[in-house]
């Protein structure tokens, strides 16, 4: 196996299973105040990107249209997201926060956040930084359609 690949699959199985442990632990901490990671990811959507449509949301979360409906039905039945019209066309329906979806998805960032610092303590400010390059390169490099 070339060198390239062989750096390319560990790569995969070090990424793999630092996705698959925070996953886990997001999914287990998240979950615990009544929302899935889905329902999460929306609410942290709605949070950067102000109101969305529901086909600009399941595009921002990666998902289809009819499971993101689902997910954003759960919010509004937990009183999360409110669906308005959209004020550049009246036709159409746009979802934003409540502010109890606004005050949950604060308490659930900051528990997080807090976590991921007491991860980084001790790593080096440029190992850190290093990381952070690689990451989002390879997040950039991952929105682009394979082929």
């Amino acid at each position: 196996m070339s060198t390239n690949l062989a750096r390319a699959e560990e790569l995969y199985e070090a990424v793999n299973q630092l996705i698959r442990v925070h996953q886990f632990r997001d999914r287990d901490y998240i979950c615990s105040h009544d929302v899935s990671v889905a329902q999460c990811y929306a609410l942290e959507t709605l949070v950067k990107r102000g109101p969305l449509r529901l086909q600009a949301l399941a595009d921002e979360m990666y998902l289809d249209k009819s499971t993101t409906s689902r997910v954003v039905d759960s919010l509004l039945r937990k009183k999360y997201v409110l669906k308005g019209l959209d004020p550049s066309d009246q036709r159409a329906v746009q979802l934003s926060l409540t502010k109890a979806g606004e005050a949950l998805h604060q308490k659930i960032h900051h528990d997080l956040i807090s976590e991921e610092a007491l991860m980084l303590k001790g790593v080096p400010t440029d190992v850190v930084y290093g990381a952070l390059t690689l990451i989002r390169q390879l997040t950039a490099a991952a929105r682009v359609p394979l082929g």
